[in-house]
């Protein structure tokens, strides 16, 4: 069978603009969630990248470079990479603490967080943990910096005197955790061990355990208007919700592969979940139940990120694939 020419041509053209149209993957035309607004390179990085943390006074984004052992601070009023933190131990955790104007970076290889000045990036201290430093929080109230560590802790350290003030021991290696500030909880994943160990932050210790029915719970965050942890388990993807009060399970839902970063959005009612499968999720949250309504196209590796209410934009880190650099796709959350 014969074609006219006009229609192989419409035909060709629909394709050149499929293959070339922004990775959009399961948003239709009605409802977009993400839109994908820049692209920052960050140079000559090569290998893992792991989390990110914001200067929101001067508008910088910090990247832990695992795989290159630097830390890239990126200046998002111009959208482009102005330092590279070089000479570090394989940096897993990033945090920057306004009061003191301090850069934290926890380094795997070595267990040490090293400190930074938050103008010129010059070295203001070193703060020994053993080994395997890895996730870093701000607890505002107390103005304290909370890292996790070793085979299984959660140091607690004072900005002000640059030291080790506290110290809560944990069964396992902790992944991700959240400090929930009204209660003075900390909710830790140790995936070690298949459970959330609930500490309390006044008296430094674990007051409870919530066990896991499956393995792999990395990602955490805190949905506080719904007083819900979230988790996802990365041994047969699901992005699954817990009651704050009591552990007791309210949902559980499939979403991509390889997640290490999950965020709410509370102006919106979303959920977005990051996967090094090469997806971003976006779910519709309520009180019940989370229904995805986005599956959108990233890059395979592409499995941390950053939500910034503050700035409503959703930073991902994608690590440098053969000839592409490593960068930090800006997505802007509509409507």
């Amino acid at each position: 069978m014969s074609y006219p020419f006009w229609t192989i041509a419409a035909f060709l053209a629909g394709f050149a603009a499929l293959i070339s149209a922004e990775p959009v993957a399961c948003q239709s035309a009605e409802k977009i969630v993400l839109e994908l607004e820049a692209k920052i390179s960050l140079g000559n990085v090569i290998g893992r990248i792991d989390h990110m943390a914001v200067d929101l006074k001067r508008q910088r984004l910090f990247v832990a470079e695992l795989g290159n052992d630097s830390v890239g601070v990126v200046d998002l009023a111009g959208r482009t990479l102005i330092r590279t933190i070089a000479g570090l131990g394989e940096p897993q955790g990033v945090g920057y603490e306004p009061t003191t104007d301090t850069l934290f970076v926890a380094n795997a290889r070595d267990g040490s967080v090293q400190l930074f000045d938050g103008d010129d990036y010059k070295v203001t201290g070193r703060i020994e943990l053993g080994n395997d430093a890895d996730n870093i929080r701000m607890d505002a109230t107390t103005k304290r910096v909370v890292v996790g560590y070793g085979g299984g802790g959660l140091a607690i350290l004072d900005p002000q005197t640059r030291s080790k003030v506290g110290d809560i021991p944990l069964k396992a290696h902790p992944e991700s955790f959240q400090i929930e500030p009204d209660s003075g909880r900390i909710f830790a994943n140790v995936p070690g061990t298949r459970a959330v160990a609930v500490v309390d932050r006044n008296s430094e210790k674990q007051i409870t355990t919530w066990p896991m029915d499956q393995g792999g719970n990395f990602a955490m965050t805190i949905d506080r208007a719904r007083g819900q942890v979230l988790l996802v388990f990365r041994s047969a993807s699901r992005l699954a919700a817990f009651a704050m009060a009591d552990g007791k399970p309210v949902s559980s839902v499939d979403t991509c592969g390889d997640v290490d970063d999950l965020f709410v959005d509370p102006k919106r009612n979303r959920i977005y979940v990051s996967c090094g499968a090469g997806f971003v999720d976006v779910f519709e949250a309520n009180g019940s139940s989370n229904q995805r309504i986005a599956h959108i196209r990233t890059v395979g590796g592409a499995r941390t990120s950053l939500f910034v209410p503050e700035i409503d934009r959703l930073f991902v880190a994608v690590r440098a694939k053969s000839v592409e650099p490593a960068e930090i796709w800006v997505f802007r959350p509509a409507p």
